[in-house]
């Protein structure tokens, strides 16, 4: 029967028989527009940044 030439540690053992997997990240939907976002983050749409709702920064044109 094949034996390992070392032994393998008890934490490496046990990292590849975890049941904890990364999870993806929940997303809110932002009441004002829609949107779908991380919450407590603000994010662009349309050239203006909301955060809670309410437009923080609208982006100027340069003509």
């Amino acid at each position: 029967m094949a034996h390992p030439k070392r032994k393998i540690s008890k934490t490496r053992r046990d990292k590849r028989r975890t049941h904890y997997k990364l999870t993806a990240p929940g997303l809110t939907q932002c009441p004002t527009t829609g949107e779908f976002h991380l919450p407590h983050r603000a994010y662009w749409l349309d050239g203006k940044l909301y955060f809670k709702g309410q437009v923080v920064i609208e982006k100027e044109v340069v003509a």
